[in-house]
């Protein structure tokens, strides 16, 4: 299934979807979680009975729709770092021996198709084509051989990066965390639609420049290795979103580096999963305070 959070002009509130050939089935109105975070909540038999609804007649059709992330408020967002060889080696660092996890604040968590902030506080964006899994069911200890069990789907994402503020501290996570900086999408795509994780093209353009390329293969630790790694440490819960890492081809690697710029966009494709595409705008400046 690909499952969608979407917006129409009959309800500016969003709500799940199933895409299927011909448009969008609306879950909410069908009886299900309007939210995807509470149909995963629901577990195997809401994703049954979504399932169930493939052949409704009631769609809508997907131009007349906006997408949103298909987790607009995930659970934890967390993203490793230097999981590609060739990334690790166009960063003049080392192969690591060991997971290199960080946090990615919710706030960050952006639309398939919405603009991207060039930040007031910094010029030196980039872009990080990544592979993302969403997990299904809270879950501790789990063995690798048990790690496809827990995984509700794939979608793609740019792990988009404030490069002098992710470098400047070990953590990383204030630069990875800008407001609109984790877009996610266009849908969720479950498991039995995508086959192999770990053999899936993934791409990126900038302003219809190839900057990316590399093949899921090529992943130093899988999505299986890091679900067996992190429930060593710390439960997943349902909701949360695991950002797998980026190929080579970054801005910041390139002689000179080439750092995104207001009118830039970015396309992210993953084999299977769709593309996303953002548009970077400045940022707006102004104080907010609710």
């Amino acid at each position: 299934m690909k499952l969608v959070t979407f917006s129409n002009a009959d309800s500016d509130t969003p709500r799940t979807g199933l895409l299927v050939e011909g448009g969008i089935i609306d879950l909410a109105a069908a009886g299900l979680p309007a939210t995807m975070m509470e149909l995963l909540q629901a577990g195997d038999s809401g994703m049954q009975r979504a399932a169930a609804l493939a052949g409704s007649s009631a769609l809508i059709s997907a131009d007349a729709v906006t997408l949103h992330a298909p987790l607009p408020n995930p659970g934890k967002v967390l993203a490793i770092g230097l999981n590609y060889a060739d990334h690790v080696a166009e960063s003049g660092m080392e192969k690591p021996k060991h997971q290199m996890w960080f946090n990615k604040q919710h706030n960050c968590i952006n639309g398939p198709y919405a603009d991207i902030n060039l930040p007031m506080a910094s010029s030196r964006l980039d872009y990080e084509a990544e592979l993302c899994v969403v997990i299904g069911k809270r879950c501790k200890h789990v063995p690798r051989e048990k790690a496809h069990e827990v995984i509700a789907g794939y979608c793609c994402g740019n792990d988009v990066s404030v490069r002098d503020w992710q470098l400047r501290v070990q953590t990383m996570q204030i630069g990875k965390s800008f407001d609109t900086h984790g877009p996610l999408g266009p849908w969720l795509v479950t498991p039995d639609e995508v086959g192999d994780p770990h053999n899936l093209e993934i791409r990126c353009w900038v302003n219809g420049e190839e900057r990316q390329h590399s093949n899921t293969r090529h992943l130093i630790f899988d999505c299986f290795d890091a679900i067996a790694h992190l429930t060593q440490a710390f439960t997943l819960d349902v909701g949360d979103v695991l950002y797998m890492g980026t190929p080579s081809g970054v801005g910041v690697a390139m002689q000179p580096p080439h750092f995104l710029k207001a009118d830039d966009v970015v396309k992210v494709e993953v084999e299977k999963l769709g593309f996303i595409e953002n548009r970077v705008v400045v940022e707006d400046a102004r104080c907010i305070i609710e």
